[in-house]
C-alpha cells in the first residue's frame, strides 16, 4: 500500500491542535458550502424563472420518493468507518461492496416500479423521471466508501472542492437544458449529472482501489453500528420527505412546487450551517470517545458557536422571506413566501438540533441515535396528519411547532452517556434561541406596523438591519455572550496568518 492511500487508514486518535485543527476545517469547509449553496439557489433562480411550479413539483415527488436510496446505500457504514479506532482495507472494501450490491438492488426495484409510482399519482410523466433518476444510486455507492476515507483523513478541503465542482457543471447542464426547451428534464439531469461527476472526482482524489471483499467479524461490527446509524437516517427521511408525498397526493404537484422551492432555499441555508459542521464534528470528537470530560467541552464549544451565528441567519430569513421569494424566483411564485418564513422560524431550533448526531456517532451509541430517529419520526408524522387538512401553511407550521418542542430533549438524550444534561444544552443554545425568535418577532412587528407599504428591497434592507440589531443587542448585552465571537475572530486571525508572507 502506497503512502498516498495507507493515510487514510491511519488510527483515529487525538493530536495536539486537534480542535483548532477542526475549527479551521470548519471555517473553510462552511464557506466552500456557502459557495456550493450559492450556485444552487442561483441554478433555482434561473431555472424558476425558466420552468413553473408543475414542473418542480413533479420532480419533488419522485425525489421524496427516493431520496432514502443514497442513506440506505450507505447503510450508516460512513459513520461507522470514521468512528472507529483502527480500520483496515479489507473492511472498506467489504463495504464498498455492500454499498454496490444494495445500489443495484435499488435501482432494478426503482426501475420496475416506476409505472406504479405513476399511476399511484396520476402522473404518467413520473414513470420516466423515476427511471432516469434510479441510476444516481449506483453513483452514489460508487462514491461513499471513498467520501469516508477522505472525512476519516480530515481532508475537507478537497471534498469541497470536488462537490462545489460537481454543483457547478450540474447546475450549468441544468439551465442549459431549460433554456433550450427540455422543461422538467432539466431538473432531472442535476442530480444525475452531479453525482457522476462527484464519484469521478473522488476516485481521481483518493486513489484507493477496493479489493475481494471478506465478511469478518470487524466488518459485521461495522455493519451493526451502521445499521444504528440507518435507523436513525431512515426514519427521520421518512418524517422529512412524508410532508412532500403527502401534499403531492393530496394537493398534486401544483401546490408542492411553491412548498418544495421555499423548502429549497430553507434548506440550503441549513445544510450550510449543519452537513459540513458534522462531517468535522464527528471525525474531531470520535477521536476524543475515550475522555468524557474534553469531548464535552468540545461539543459546548462547537453547539454554542453554531447556534450563535445560525440563529440570527434564520431570524433574517423568516422577517425577509415574502420578499426574498419574490425578489429571486418572481412574482409567480408569491405563495411561496410565507412557507419560507415559518420554515426559517423552525431554522433557528432545526439547526441546533441536527446536531444530535455528533454525539451519537462519536461515543459509538448508533443504536440511541435510531431509537430517537423512531420517536422524532412518529411525533412528525402525527404533526404533518394535524396540519394536512389546513393545507401546506398547515403542514409547516405544525412541524416547526413540533422541532421547537423537540430539539432540547433530542440533544439531552444523545449526550446522556457522556454526562450531558439540560443544564449543559440550554446554557450552550438557550441565549441564543432567546435572542432569534426575539428578533424574528421584532422584524415581523416592524414590517407590519412601519414598512407595509414601502418597496421591497426597502422592506428587506430596514427589516432585517433591526432584526440583526436587536439579535446582537440580546444575545451580547443582555445575555454577555461573546465567546462564540472570540473563537471566530482567533480562527480568521490564525488563516489571514497563515497566508500572510512569510517574514525573514
Amino acid at each position: 500500500m502506497s503512502r498516498n492511500v495507507d493515510r487514510y487508514f491511519e488510527d483515529n486518535k487525538p493530536f495536539v491542535g486537534l480542535q483548532r485543527s477542526s475549527l479551521r476545517s470548519g471555517v473553510t469547509y462552511v464557506a466552500a458550502r456557502g459557495i456550493n449553496i450559492f450556485v444552487q439557489l442561483a441554478s433555482t433562480v434561473v431555472l424558476a424563472r425558466l420552468l413553473g411550479p408543475h414542473d418542480f413539483g413533479l420532480v419533488a415527488i419522485v425525489l421524496a420518493l427516493v431520496g432514502f436510496a443514497p442513506m440506505l446505500i450507505d447503510l450508516g457504514t460512513t459513520e461507522a468507518s470514521i468512528q472507529k479506532t483502527q480500520i483496515s482495507e479489507v473492511e472498506i472494501s467489504s463495504l464498498f461492496w455492500l454499498n454496490v450490491a444494495i445500489s443495484v438492488l435499488l435501482t432494478v426495484l426503482l426501475a420496475a416500479g416506476s409505472g406504479v409510482i405513476a399511476r399511484m399519482f396520476g402522473e404518467p410523466l413520473l414513470a420516466g423521471i423515476a427511471l432516469v433518476l434510479s441510476a444516481t444510486f449506483v453513483m452514489a455507492a460508487l462514491s461513499t466508501q471513498h467520501y469516508a476515507l477522505m472525512r476519516r483523513a480530515m481532508q475537507f478541503r478537497r471534498i469541497a472542492t470536488i462537490d462545489i465542482s460537481a454543483n457547478v457543471v450540474g447546475s450549468v447542464v441544468s439551465v442549459v437544458l431549460a433554456l433550450t426547451g427540455w422543461g422538467y428534464w432539466a431538473l432531472v439531469a442535476k442530480p444525475l449529472v452531479t453525482s457522476v461527476l462527484a464519484a469521478v472526482g473522488v476516485w481521481i482524489s483518493c486513489r484507493w482501489v477496493p479489493g475481494r471483499p471478506r465478511v469478518t467479524p470487524d466488518v459485521r461490527e461495522l455493519v451493526r453500528f451502521g445499521l444504528g446509524v440507518t435507523g436513525f437516517t431512515m426514519t427521520d427521511y421518512l418524517a422529512r420527505a412524508g410532508d412532500r408525498i403527502a401534499i403531492g397526493y393530496f394537493y398534486g404537484p401544483g401546490p408542492l412546487g411553491y412548498f418544495q422551492n421555499a423548502f429549497t432555499i430553507y434548506s440550503n441555508l441549513l445544510s450550510i450551517l449543519t452537513e459540513p459542521l458534522h462531517n468535522i464534528a464527528v471525525s474531531g470528537l470520535s477521536k476524543l470517545r475515550n475522555d468524557a470530560d474534553q469531548l464535552k467541552r468540545a461539543w459546548a464549544t462547537a453547539l454554542s458557536s453554531l447556534s450563535f451565528f445560525s440563529a440570527p441567519a434564520f431570524a433574517l430569513l423568516a422577517v425577509t422571506g415574502q420578499d426574498l421569494v419574490v425578489v429571486l424566483l418572481g412574482p409567480k411564485w408569491a405563495p411561496a413566501g410565507p412557507l419560507l418564513c415559518i420554515f426559517a422560524v423552525r431554522g433557528i431550533a432545526h439547526s441546533v438540533e441536527r446536531s444530535l448526531g455528533w454525539v451519537h456517532v462519536a461515543v459509538g451509541r448508533s443504536d440511541r441515535w435510531m431509537r430517537w430517529g423512531l420517536v422524532s419520526a412518529l411525533v412528525q408524522l402525527a404533526a404533518l396528519a394535524a396540519g394536512l387538512p389546513f393545507g401546506v401553511i398547515g403542514v409547516a407550521t405544525t412541524y416547526a411547532i413540533v422541532t421547537f418542542g423537540l430539539f432540547i430533549p433530542a440533544l439531552v438524550y444523545a449526550g446522556r452517556p457522556v454526562g450531558i444534561g439540560y443544564d449543559d444544552v440550554l446554557r450552550a443554545v438557550g441565549p441564543q434561541t432567546i435572542a432569534g425568535l426575539s428578533a424574528a418577532a421584532v422584524g415581523f412587528g416592524i414590517q407590519e406596523m412601519f414598512l407595509a407599504d414601502h418597496l421591497q428591497l426597502i422592506r428587506v434592507s430596514i427589516s432585517g438591519a433591526v432584526c440583526l440589531g436587536v439579535y446582537f443587542t440580546v444575545v451580547v448585552g443582555v445575555f454577555k455572550m461573546t465567546g462564540p465571537i472570540r473563537l471566530a475572530l482567533s480562527v480568521l486571525g490564525e488563516y489571514a496568518a497563515r497566508r500572510s508572507p512569510a517574514r525573514s
